[in-house]
């Protein structure tokens, strides 16, 4: 079971319940994926296999390469994207997603109305703004929803920083909200961090959350107060360089 099969099973087991059909979409994008291809990649360019039916077009993608494997009934040319790429790749293309079909429980039609309603919500980011907590103490009583999404949303940061800290902040003007903290992110990686939590947060479910984030060296004179009150969550490290592939932050070129 793949952590696409485990939010499938959880959005088909309750199909009115809004949280699992947004953690199922959550899972989608932040999974790679094993897209169906024509030919070989010719440079950056690839031609997906493209089906037409009558709940419309749709490209086949499989989120194991031996399932791609599998429903091919052999080796097939593919190329390795995360579901992000995939839906900016397929933005405007009036193109859904088989997911796994034929070869998994979470084998699943995303529909082209779908895909642009996750571009749209994978691009309402985060807002920046200047502000330094006057006080920093444990965090208040949060959703259970929001933890297990924060905790699931920054295992898929390998390597963009080393612990980040959830703690209940005040702040100049008696502000009050909560604080995740990055400790020692990788330079440059801070956008894409911001950018991960804020998706943790609108995936949740949650009615206008809200969720700060900031940015420390472990040096800082707050680090050893967020150590002290935070919530700790261990980000993965990186297993192993991957072999040279497509930029995972820029759709390739569709031929």
């Amino acid at each position: 079971m793949t952590p696409l099969d485990d939010a499938h099973a959880a959005m088909s087991a309750a199909p009115d319940d809004d949280g699992a059909r947004l953690r199922f979409f959550e899972r989608l994008a932040d999974a790679e994926l094993f897209l169906l291809l024509e030919d070989d990649p010719k440079g950056e360019a690839i031609t997906p296999k493209l089906f037409d039916t009558s709940d419309g077009r749709f490209i086949l993608a499989f989120d194991l390469e031996t399932r791609l494997t599998d429903f091919a009934e052999g080796p097939a040319p593919y190329a390795a994207l995360s579901g992000r790429v995939i839906v900016d790749m397929l933005h405007g293309h009036d193109t859904g997603v088989g997911l796994n079909l034929g070869v998994a429980t979470s084998s699943f039609l995303v529909p082209a109305g779908a895909i642009e309603w996750l571009h749209d919500t994978l691009g309402a980011g985060p807002t920046e703004t200047t502000a330094q907590p006057e006080t920093v103490a444990p965090p208040g009583q949060l959703p259970e929803t929001l933890i297990t999404g924060l905790d699931a949303k920054l295992s898929t940061t390998t390597g963009l920083a080393q612990i980040a800290y959830l703690v209940a902040v005040t702040y100049p003007g008696g502000r009050t909200g909560h604080l995740l903290a990055f400790i020692d992110p990788m330079p440059g990686s801070e956008t894409a961090l911001a950018q991960a939590i804020s998706e943790a947060l609108i995936f949740s479910g949650i009615d206008a959350g809200e969720l700060d984030v900031a940015f420390f060296s472990a040096r800082d004179p707050i680090a050893a107060t967020l150590a002290k009150h935070g919530l700790r969550f261990d980000l993965p490290v990186p297993a192993e360089v991957k072999a040279p592939g497509f930029d995972p932050d820029k759709p390739p070129k569709l031929r």
